[in-house]
């Protein structure tokens, strides 16, 4: 079985996902976009360049990801998603991307009891992270 992880964003759906796929390394595997659509019933509101659907590839994981037109949208709450970078220059470096321009930071990137690096954020595009660099902490 497969988990994905959907995120839903306010009309910059492939802005933001082109983003996350440059900072993490990652690869777009499929994008549909509200004009691709073959009839106006399968539409959803809003232009034909709001994306409807698309995925990208991210190590094992595959990252899922919409435009909400309207009140379809609902601001991400109970959940970040987790970054585990494998050296500490990856943390800093990914740290540093994803908190720029940053709605909110909520733990800045530093040492903690279980992580050699480890900090929370909301990104630019309303996405809540997790950057967790274990290192020489590491468990197992």
């Amino acid at each position: 079985m497969d988990v994905s992880i959907y995120l839903f964003f306010k009309g910059n759906c492939l802005e933001a996902m082109q983003f996350y796929a440059d900072t993490l390394g990652g690869e777009i595997t499929g994008v549909f976009k509200n004009g691709d659509a073959p009839n106006p019933e399968s539409r959803m509101p809003g232009g034909d360049e709001l994306v409807m659907n698309m995925a990208m590839k991210v190590g094992n994981l595959t990252i899922m990801a919409s435009d909400a037109p309207g009140e379809w949208y609902s601001k991400p709450q109970g959940f970040d998603v987790v970054v585990s970078p494998t050296t500490l220059s990856e943390a800093e470096r990914v740290f540093v991307a994803l908190s720029k321009d940053a709605e909110e930071i909520r733990q800045p990137l530093g040492e903690t009891f279980w992580a050699e690096r480890f900090a929370m954020l909301t990104d630019r595009f309303g996405t809540r992270w997790m950057v967790n660099y274990s290192g020489s902490k590491a468990q197992g």
